[in-house]
């Protein structure tokens, strides 16, 4: 990404996005930071910079980026069913699966999970 289309987003960024826990109008004038890929704990912004992702993308990237064989699992479960939702009285396989594991995994008589869309 060149420089010109950085600017770009970060006026649009200003004019149509609200940043949590942030004077969004300092920000505006300094400039968000553009993130345009990540590896493993690294994130990248639009000038090149490599950085440290030590916030795993705010608790909800833990196992880093760039997982291909995560991404294989994520498509193939959404060709068939990207998501639905707990409420009345439903689930899927998936999530009837990751709770029998985490249940195996977990210590004591940690046996029941409870899914969010969110860690957050």
């Amino acid at each position: 990404m060149n420089l010109p289309n950085i600017r770009e987003l970060q006026q649009l960024d200003a004019a149509y996005h609200l940043h949590p826990f942030n004077d969004n109008a300092a920000l505006a004038k300094r400039g968000t930071r553009i993130l345009t890929k990540g590896e493993g704990c690294y994130v990248w912004d639009a000038e090149g910079n490599k950085l440290l992702d030590a916030f795993a993308g705010l608790w909800c990237v833990n196992v880093g980026y760039g997982r291909k064989e995560l991404g294989a699992a994520a498509a193939k479960q959404m060709e068939q069913l990207a998501y639905y939702n707990s409420f009345f009285m439903c689930t899927t396989e998936p999530t009837v699966r990751l709770a029998a594991k985490l249940s195996e995994l977990s210590p004591g008589d940690l046996n029941h999970s409870f899914f969010t869309n969110s860690v957050s």
